[in-house]
């Protein structure tokens, strides 16, 4: 469900689940952290690439499996997911066709630079589920998109589209959804022909005054969705969503 190949420098990075649209389980998030831990310590990449499949980038955690298995702490595999994210070295390129949902977006907040194909669909439907921002979204979305369109799209949850997300500068550019990879790929092939030393050390600089603050609003909002994730709401709230009915808060 996750695989990964490394050509000319370029380590690409696959999420290929289409059954289940592509939702996340542990073990694929800990293959994903695997993956990205072992693509940072090889000398011979300099660029990762993620990606889904043709239709479909990420629909979030698969919610039963999610239910059965709820992140509890640091080691959990979602939790590493999001450290492995954080802590990458090396330029983070994502090219994303189709849905983009809750994980599936917070993901991109972590990128370098994002290729959305045309058909790209993005939600960020905690609230909807009972939760809270994860990920840093509650401070990076904040970051690019401001305070209003950030508050817009965790406090309402709605779908929205690939030229809005690009102008909440979430993405750098919309291409038509069967070219999205191999623009990405263009593009890291262009970083991976700059000096890998001097484009770790650029990504180093350009995070350096946020690096303290996304730690700690990672581990603060890991906090907070787990408290929720136990609550009544959000047993209502995924209750609803499986018996496919209005879910009622009390």
């Amino acid at each position: 469900m996750i695989t990964t190949q490394i050509e000319q420098h370029i380590a690409t990075i696959t999420i290929d689940r289409p059954e289940r649209k592509n939702a996340l389980t542990p073990a694929m998030y800990q293959s994903i952290v695997n993956a990205l831990r072992a693509f940072d310590a090889d000398d011979a990449v300099r660029v990762a690439l993620i990606t889904g499949t043709d239709e479909m980038f990420c629909s979030g955690n698969d919610l039963a499996d999610f239910l059965n298995n709820p992140p509890m702490g640091a080691d959990s595999p979602v939790v590493q997911f999001l450290y492995a994210l954080r802590d990458f070295s090396k330029p983070l390129v994502f090219a994303v066709n189709g849905v983009a949902v809750g994980v599936g977006v917070t993901m991109l907040l972590f990128a370098d630079y994002v290729v959305l194909g045309d058909s790209a669909k993005l939600q960020l439907p905690f609230i909807n589920l009972a939760l809270c921002p994860e990920g840093s979204s509650s401070l990076v979305l904040v970051q690019k998109a401001g305070y209003l369109k950030a508050a817009e799209k965790l406090m309402f949850g709605e779908m929205f589209g690939a030229d809005e997300a690009v102008a909440m500068g979430i993405a750098n550019c919309v291409v038509p959804a069967n070219q999205s990879l191999n623009f990405a790929l263009s593009k890291a092939r262009l970083l991976s022909e700059k000096s890998p030393q001097a484009m770790r050390e650029t990504k180093r600089l350009l995070r350096m005054n946020n690096e303290q603050a996304l730690r700690n609003t990672i581990d603060i909002e890991i906090q907070a969705f787990g408290q929720l994730l136990r609550g009544a709401h959000a047993k209502e709230a995924m209750t609803a969503f499986f018996e496919k009915r209005k879910p009622v808060f009390e």
